[in-house]
């Protein structure tokens, strides 16, 4: 990774046509609850949603192009639920701060359809069981009574492109050299799937990816999570692709 690139400077080509397209899911949030809530207009940006926003998914981005050959539009792609059908182009979403998400009934049937529909959702940077509280009362609104399940280390979604056995806790970087918040010191790999086995909702709670994406050529960032932050976030994109 280049230093001095600045993530939120557009590049040149970020109109170019591609195959791939890096989404960031947009959402209403508690006006009191977990961490990242406040009073700001979510449709304006500043709220939970855009945490790591757009850094973490420019450079997620760049690395993806530079790891494979999937053409990778170079610019992320925010994404309103109640945009009509917008979602619907956009078949990979990040979101983060999901323990402050709060979806209405509407935009909750629309992730429901869209995931059903063959979308993938990566749920990224919230800790502890107070922030997993705010995640699944949201959650259960999209899905009432299909179940979490904790991935086992032969998962497919871990073996994609890199064979992840050791896989450590991602840290955000404002917590170091802790890194993280509340009592999440254990990481998980948690999922809904649908019918089929396929993961419609790749959940990493007590991590934090994104941090470990834009981070990687940080010196004060530990290296090993951060390779690892990389080499997961390309599993993730070619299961989607493939699943």
């Amino acid at each position: 990774m280049e230093r001095g690139w600045n993530s939120t400077t557009l590049p040149p080509n970020h109109l170019a046509p591609s195959e791939f397209v890096v989404g960031r899911l947009m959402f209403p949030q508690y006006s009191q609850g977990p961490f990242g809530s406040g009073p700001g207009n979510w449709l304006r940006g500043g709220t939970a949603w855009s945490v790591d926003y757009p850094s973490g998914d420019r450079f997620f981005a760049k690395l993806l192009a530079r790891l494979t050959t999937v053409n990778v539009r170079a610019v992320e792609q925010p994404v309103n639920l109640d945009d009509g059908d917008d979602a619907f182009y956009w078949p990979f979403m990040i979101s983060g701060l999901v323990g402050s998400w709060d979806l209405t009934d509407g935009q909750a049937a629309k992730l429901r359809e869209y995931l059903l529909r063959g979308g993938f959702l990566l749920c990224d940077s919230f800790y502890g069981e107070y922030e997993w509280t705010g995640f699944v009362s949201t959650l259960r609104k999209v899905f009432p009574d299909r179940a979490i399940i904790d991935l086992p280390d032969d998962h497919p979604v871990f073996h994609m492109v890199f064979d992840l056995s050791d896989k450590k806790q991602i840290p955000t970087w404002q917590y170091l050299p802790r890194g993280y918040r509340n009592e999440g010191s254990e990481p998980h790999w948690r999922a809904i799937l649908d019918d089929d086995g396929r993961i419609m909702v790749m959940i990493a709670h007590n991590n934090d990816i994104a941090d470990g994406w834009q981070r990687a050529d940080d010196i004060g960032y530990p290296q090993y999570e951060a390779n690892l932050a990389i080499r997961m976030g390309v599993n993730f994109a070619i299961y989607a692709l493939t699943h």
